[in-house]
């Protein structure tokens, strides 16, 4: 994982925004840390709505966990409570974890869950975000290196972070629409293709996600920026 983590540690160190920040995260966490499903969840003022990237999970996810999971995730409890990260193993047992309200509820019964591993993004003293992995039925558990791992990455994007933010005074793309920041990655890249113009089919195929994924995704986006089509979307974005 050494080298892994230093070349995730180095695209960090020269990411210009907090989309590139995402994206080169997004794109080898998973591998890093040998997990079949990670995401990134980042909000830009405290008490408003997170933004959310994940990969290798369906859309219903994201909802089934805003809407329930977050209140009976204990690992998500310790890591508000320590800004620390933390795997189930550090919480509970074993046993404790199966029967927990979170892996029987869904977490574990519907999407696989089997080990659950979330770090913390702060900011300004206080929690802005989180960066969680999962491993799916028939892999070991997160261990402590993972942690160590962990910890260090949050403490790079902690850090990325707050540079970026306080940077944005001297816009990188002047000629793209501020309603670009309130889009997480992967809704950025969709609303690009879209824009290129790209059909929801060729999109699915260029990314390797469904079409329905793609779908949801627009409806998302459109009710972020309140359009109902997708020159509406294109041209608040890029025009």
């Amino acid at each position: 994982m050494s080298q892994g983590l230093q070349a995730l540690i180095k695209k960090i160190a020269i990411v210009n925004n907090e989309q590139e920040l995402c994206f080169s995260y997004m794109d080898v966490a998973g591998e890093l840390f040998a997990s079949q499903h990670w995401g990134i969840s980042l909000h830009e003022q405290e008490g408003q709505k997170a933004t959310i990237d994940i990969k290798g999970l369906p859309d219903s996810f994201i909802d089934y966990y805003e809407s329930r999971g977050i209140l009976i995730d204990p690992v998500m409890e310790y890591v508000l409570q320590n800004h620390a990260p933390a795997h189930e193993q550090v919480i509970l047992t074993e046993e404790a974890w199966k029967q927990s309200q979170l892996y029987q509820s869904g977490c574990g019964r519907k999407y696989d869950h089997e080990h659950i591993m979330t770090g913390p993004i702060v900011g300004e003293g206080k929690l802005i975000g989180t960066v969680n992995f999962a491993r799916t039925s028939g892999t070991p558990a997160f261990n402590t290196q993972d942690l160590m791992c962990l910890s260090a990455i949050c403490s790079h994007i902690s850090a990325k972070l707050a540079f970026v933010r306080c940077s944005r005074g001297i816009p990188k793309q002047p000629s793209l629409s501020t309603s670009l920041t309130c889009l997480t990655p992967r809704e950025l890249q969709i609303a690009q293709l879209v824009a290129n113009g790209l059909s929801n089919a060729e999109i699915a195929a260029e990314l390797w996600i469904s079409q329905n994924t793609v779908k949801q995704t627009l409806k998302r986006i459109f009710r972020k920026l309140d359009v109902s089509a997708r020159t509406e979307m294109v041209a608040r974005l890029f025009l």
